[in-house]
């Protein structure tokens, strides 16, 4: 009794994962009702998840607090972090310097100084 117990178990849970598959599967015919939702759902998540990577001067940068703000063309940007490691990558940053900054909506997510180049050429 117990093996055609677990025998049944067993091929109901492999029927379940087996249409769980398929239904994964990405069908030739688009539903019309359902399909338009789907997309703009899925274009909304990859626009938020791309980060905006921004180079300019930083004005004003406070560690401790997590704020920073950069100069990019002719307008400032106010960022924030909440991360520990970020608000350790801001502390490399000094006012008056080039940063180059990865933020999504105003937070900050990366930020690492910018060298300055050098105006001499080098060569023959």
């Amino acid at each position: 009794m117990k093996s055609a117990i677990k025998t049944l178990v067993v091929a109901v849970t492999s029927l379940a994962f087996n249409g769980v598959s398929f239904a994964q599967a990405k069908s030739s015919t688009p539903v019309a009702s359902v399909a338009p939702t789907i997309e703009e759902k899925t274009e909304t998540k990859s626009e938020q998840a791309q980060a905006t990577v921004l180079t300019g001067k930083v004005t004003s940068v406070d560690a401790k607090a997590g704020t920073l703000t950069v100069m990019v063309k002719d307008r400032e940007i106010n960022l924030t972090t909440d991360s520990k490691s970020t608000k350790a990558a801001l502390e490399k940053l000094t006012v008056g310097g080039t940063a180059k900054v990865f933020e999504r909506g105003g937070k900050v997510i990366a930020a690492s100084p910018v060298k300055a180049e050098s105006k001499t050429k080098t060569g023959k």
